[in-house]
This record gives structure tokens, sequence and C-alpha cells, in this order.
């Protein structure tokens, strides 16, 4: 059994680093292949085919090595902040206006190249540099259709520009969007990590609040049977007497506090959902319906709205969770779903109650309910548990 856990958890871990590396931005070899459009042109080379062959071979290594410069250090964080790619996107640039005017035919398919190395170093932040990028690929994509009109014809003006056009906005958009969705989910697991945090330190501050004045009471009256025993042996009874009363109430305390937060309700769990969620950059959606619901069913339902929606912030990367609590007369529904990745648990604790969703299985069985847990048909992850609501011990809390 705990071969057939660990064999399971593995294969998570392996699908979960599996859709990180689909996630991943292109590398900088993937930009390489685009040189073989100037395939043509070295082609004519080899033949005579163009004047001044030498110069030709020469302008295209000399284009060849600008643009690898151009797109390697511009999507190294190493130098993206140096001028190296943009020196880099400037010789481009001479280059290609002089294999262009100079040539025509088919080195025009520098332009498109030279505009997509602007895409790629240029793109730091759209929101940023958005005016200027779009500057830049409109001259270029100007100027290529400018230069194929005069050295091609009406078709090559347009399939050049346009290709121009596109290559350099394609480039900038693609690259943005998958650092932007990084951020973003590097904000999110910090958020996940602060809130969970948070949680942990107020619920030590809870326990500090409960024991601090309990166990220094507890230790003075200690001190007092101490004292009091070889000379007055009541007085020492009546002491130790306080000592039991002080360390029971301490674990009726305490025992408060494991289980609910100092005896939290169903609703106060929800609030704390809201927050975390809110906290975790996750929209929530809280719905709570039906007649009230007896304190036992309530505090089971709080543990379970604490476990899923602390399960949809640190497993699911999901955008949205819906937390929807559904009385009736004769049993209470809650269901939890989320637009996440389909993950919606983490690894679960045996023996721990409230710890996991194993355990939460134990605890509603217990009360003749159940959970199920799951990836949605759709998208996400969706927990739905089920309780039966007694309705004589609803009417004992109500009188």
């Amino acid at each position: 059994m705990t071969e057939s856990k660990a064999w399971h958890r593995a294969v998570r871990r392996a699908k979960a680093r599996a859709a990180i590396k689909r996630q991943k931005p292109p590398g900088k070899m993937a930009f390489l292949p685009w040189l073989f459009m100037l395939t043509g042109d070295v082609e004519g080379l080899f033949r005579g085919e163009v004047p001044l062959p030498w110069l030709g071979g020469a302008g295209v290594l000399a284009f060849v090595v600008l643009y690898t410069l151009a797109v390697f250090t511009g999507l190294d964080q190493r130098y993206r902040a140096t001028r190296t790619p943009y020196l880099s996107l400037a010789g481009m640039a001479v280059v290609t206006y002089a294999l262009t005017i100079g040539y025509g035919g088919d080195w025009l398919l520098c332009f498109p190249l030279l505009s997509l190395a602007a895409g790629i170093v240029l793109r730091r932040g759209l929101t940023e540099s958005g005016r200027r990028l779009g500057i830049v690929v409109l001259t270029f994509a100007g100027s290529a259709g400018v230069i194929a009109g005069m050295r091609g014809g009406p078709s090559e003006t347009l399939t050049v520009a346009y290709g121009t056009l596109l290559s350099g906005f394609i480039a900038a958009a693609i690259l943005s969007l998958f650092e932007t969705v990084a951020q973003l989910r590097a904000t999110r697991e910090e958020l996940a990590r602060s809130a969970v945090e948070r949680e942990r330190l107020r619920f030590s501050r809870d326990l500090h609040d409960l024991l601090g004045h309990t166990m220094s009471v507890i230790v003075v009256k200690a001190e007092a049977v101490r004292r009091l025993a070889p000379r007055d042996l009541d007085a020492a009874i009546g002491q130790a007497a306080d000592i039991e009363a002080v360390g029971r109430q301490a674990l009726t305390e305490i025992r408060e506090a494991v289980t609910g937060y100092r005896e939290s309700t169903l609703t106060t769990e929800l609030d704390r959902a809201r927050s975390l969620l809110e906290a975790s950059g996750i929209t929530p959606d809280i719905r709570q319906s039906g007649p009230p619901l007896p304190p036992q069913s309530a505090a089971l339902l709080g543990w379970v709205v604490r476990e899923g929606v602390t399960n949809v912030v640190r497993h699911s990367g999901a955008g949205r969770c819906t937390v929807e609590v559904r009385g009736e007369t004769d049993q209470v529904r809650l269901e939890i779903t989320d637009n996440g990745s389909g993950v919606g648990s983490g690894e679960t604790t045996a023996g721990s109650p409230g710890n996991g969703l194993k355990g939460l299985t134990e605890r509603l069985a217990a009360a003749g309910g159940h959970l199920t847990a799951g990836p949605d048909g759709r998208k996400g992850f969706r927990l739905v548990a089920e309780l039966p609501v007694d309705s004589e011990s609803e009417e004992d809390h109500s009188s």
C-alpha cells in the first residue's frame, strides 16, 4: 500500500513537471531555424548568379552572426539590459538595408528576420515599450514594402511588408505572454505561501494566548503547593485542586482551538476561505443557502471548506473557485469547484483527523455522509460533501 502511494505521488510529480515544461517560453535555439529563409540567397552566391558574390557572402555572414547575437542576448536575462542586443539589432538593420537595396530578390526576406529580432529585443513589457516597438516594426515593414516595390513586383511588396509586420509583433506578443504567465504563477505561489504562513502564525498566536497565562498560573500554584505541603497540607491540597481546574480549562480551550480556532462556525470558515482565496489571487464565489445547520454538521463542513480551499490555493493553479453550500430539511450539500489544472488535493496524513481528504472522508462517513473528489469533467477539480441533517438535533439546538 505504501509503495502504491509513493508510485502515485511520483506519477503526479512527473506530470506536474511535464506541464511546467510545456509552459516554458521558446528557447534561444527555437528562433535559429528561421535563418533557412535565406537559403535561396546563399545558393545564388555559390552559383555566381549575383554580382560581387564575395560581398554578398560577407553580408550574409554578418547578418547571421548579428541575428544570432541579437536573439541570444535578447532572451538572456543577463544581457537584456545591456547595449549588446540593441547594437546587434542596429547592425542587422544596416546589413539588411544594404543587402536588399543592393541585391533585391530573395534578399528581401531579411526584413521579416530583422523584424523578428526587433520583437525579441524590444519586447521588454509591451506596456512599457509597445509604442517604440510599433514604430520600429512599422518602419521596417514600410521600408520592406518600398524596396520590394522598387526591386520586385506588387505581389512581393505586399508579401514582404505583411510578413515583416507580423513577425515582429507576434514574436513580442508570444514572449511577453509567456513571461507574464511565469510572473503571475510565481506571484500566486508566493501569495499562497504567505497566506498559509499567516494562518500558521495566527494559530501559534492563539495557542500562545491560551497557554501563556494558564501555564504561568499553574507554575505559581505548583510552587505554592511545594512551599505549603510541609506545614499546611489542607492549603496545599486546595492549591493542587486549583491546578487541576486550571489544567482542565486549558485542555478544553486547546481542544477548541485545534478543532475550530476557538469554536469557529461554518460561516466563519466561509469568510476565511474568501479571504484566503483573494489573498492568493483567486476569484472567490461563495454561496450559502438553506436553513441553519446543527453545530456538529456546521463544524464538520467547516473542516471540509478549510481543507478544500487550502488545496485549491496550494495545488490547483486556478483563477476562480466556487464554494456553494445548499441546505435542505434533511440533507446539506457542500461543493467546491475550481478552474485549475485538475489537481485539487495534496498528500494526506493518515490518522490525523481533519488533515487531508482521507481524514475528512472517514469523519463524514462516521456522521452518515460521504465525500467525493476528483478532476471535473470539463476543467479543474470538484469536491462534493453530502451530510444528513438530524432534524431533532437542530430543534434541540434551536430550543
